[in-house]
Formats: C-alpha cells, sequence, structure tokens
C-alpha cells in the first residue's frame, strides 16, 4: 500500500543527525521534497547534500534553533516547494552530565525547555495555521519515555513532558480542520544515548534503583535510528489518516501506545451534601 509521500513536501527540525536525519532519510527515500533544520550550516549542508546526492530528491536548509526560526522553515518550504504536508520536530539537547533537580541552573533548565518542548510548540503552531487553511497534513513530534522520571535529570524529562501534552492539546484544536499531530517516543542510538557520560549516567540510574536490569540494559544498547524512522514516515503519509492524538513508544523491533490518563478510583462522596475530606480520613485513603 502507498503511504501517499511522492510529491508532497516535508519539513523535518533537528534533522543533522541521529533520528532526525534518518527520518529525513526515510521522507525522501518515499518521494518527498524536504527542508531540513539544524542549529549547525555546516552540519545542515553536509545533510542536505547527502540527501540530495543522488539527485532524485530535492532538499534545502534552514540553520538555527528550531524554536526561533520555524516561521522560517515553514516558509522556506511553500517559497522553495509550494506547499507543506507534513512537519516533525526532532530538535534536542542533551541535559548536563549528571544533571539533577539540585544542581541544574536556571538557565540550563530553560535551554532544555526551549530545545524539547518551545521547538515543538513554534513548529506545530507555525505548520499547524498553513495546513489548517489548507484543511491537510500531518504533524509528528518527538517525545521521550524520560518523561516518565526513570531516567533521571529534571529539564529533560519537563520538556518532553510537555511535548506529550502539547501533542494531545494541538491534536484536539486541529482535528476538525483535518491536521493530525502524533508524538513518537523513540528509543535510538544518537548523540544524546552514546558516550561515556551517558553510560555512566544510566549505570548510576541503576545504582540508585531507579532502573531495573531491563531499562538499564536496553538503555545501553539501543538500536540503529533507522528502526523508529518508519514510525514517523508511516504518521506522515496516507496510511495513517484517522490517527491523531496518539502518544507511540518504539524503539527497535518494539512498538507501543500510551493508553490516555486516568485517574485510578480511589473514592468519592458528592460534595453538595459533603463535608470536604478531613486529614484522618486522606490518611485512611491515601497512606
Amino acid at each position: 500500500m502507498e503511504n501517499g509521500l511522492g510529491g508532497r513536501v516535508a519539513v523535518v527540525a533537528g534533522a543533522t543527525r541521529g533520528i532526525g536525519l534518518s527520518v529525513a532519510y526515510a521522507l525522501a527515500g518515499a518521494g518527498a521534497s524536504l527542508v531540513i533544520n539544524g542549529r549547525d550550516a555546516d552540519a545542515v549542508a553536509a545533510a542536505v547534500d547527502e540527501i540530495t546526492g543522488g539527485g532524485e530528491v530535492e532538499a534545502v536548509g534552514v540553520v538555527g534553533p528550531a524554536s526561533e526560526v520555524a516561521d522560517e522553515i515553514v516558509a522556506t518550504a511553500v517559497r522553495r516547494f509550494g506547499a507543506l504536508d507534513v512537519a516533525i520536530n526532532c530538535a534536542g539537547v542533551a541535559e548536563p552530565p549528571g544533571s539533577t533537580i539540585l544542581t541544574i541552573t536556571r538557565e540550563q533548565f530553560e535551554e532544555q525547555i526551549d530545545a524539547h518542548l518551545m521547538s515543538a510548540f513554534a513548529l506545530t503552531q507555525a505548520a499547524g495555521r498553513l495546513m489548517a487553511e489548507q484543511g491537510s497534513g500531518s504533524i509528528v513530534l518527538t517525545g521521550s519515555a524520560a518523561s516518565h522520571g526513570m531516567f533521571g535529570g529534571s529539564g529533560y524529562p519537563a520538556g518532553k513532558g510537555g511535548v506529550n501534552a502539547l501533542t494531545l492539546a494541538a491534536a484536539a484544536d486541529l482535528k476538525s480542520s483535518g491536521v493530525r499531530v502524533n508524538a513518537v517516543l523513540p528509543g535510538a542510538r544518537s548523540r544524546l544515548s552514546t558516550g561515556d557520560d551517558y553510560v555512566r549516567h544510566i549505570e548510576g540510574l541503576h545504582e540508585r534503583g531507579i532502573l531495573d536490569d531491563g531499562l538499564r540494559d536496553a538503555a545501553l544498547d539501543p538500536a540503529p535510528p533507522e528502526y523508529v524512522a518508519p514510525l514517523y514516515v508511516f504518521l506522515a503519509g496516507q496510511m495513517s489518516n484517522g490517527i491523531t492524538g496518539q502518544i507511540f513508544s518504539a524503539a527497535g523491533g518494539f512498538i507501543g501506545r500510551y493508553d490516555p490518563a486516568q485517574p485510578s478510583f480511589i473514592a468519592y462522596r458528592d460534595h453538595n451534601d459533603s463535608d470536604p475530606y478531613s486529614l484522618d480520613e486522606l490518611a485512611a485513603l491515601l497512606g
């Protein structure tokens, strides 16, 4: 079955290495024209050259943090290719080694929020406005299992948790306009999941009992990013029509979908004829 990406136009923020670059390659392989974004001009130029090297795919670059140049990314797609059908955000930066809520500075925390949440917001808004006007489009954001608090840090999981919430809110806002918004929480080998600092971080979480043996081993042996790229491409194209407001997990051969968060029942009484719970009652219910 065709995914309908031939002749379509896609933008990928954070596309110069790792998951973003693999996603860009996969989109190009499906026939899409591309706008490649990254913070480093040389890396953007290299990615564009690599992707267009065969002469069958068109791609151009936009340099700068996605949170600051999202409007330019979208405008470049329209100016160069005359349309925008797909917007994918893979932008992100690593949290400082050993960072915790006790050690991270306000500036470092804000950098994490900007790189992960604000980049997702800026691209979703810029692309969403155009797509809503044309009545179609797919937006795919990148979250992380770190948003569940199991991989330490503070700014990184906070930013990624915000991406999850943004996905659900934007999907609800844009559904009636024919625009789909989904998120992928990928587990893959990248600059954020390799190197001595990363290994020490994961081993430290294991020693503190935050990660069990299975999660520690999986984190230390992530699959190449080519294993998660197909899910992004699937969500970008027509094969996923009707799928929106979903948060997926993908790591190697594993694919999962997160159920909507719902509170488990503890107690209920009608406020119209009952007093607020006392501290003793709360202790009995929650202790």
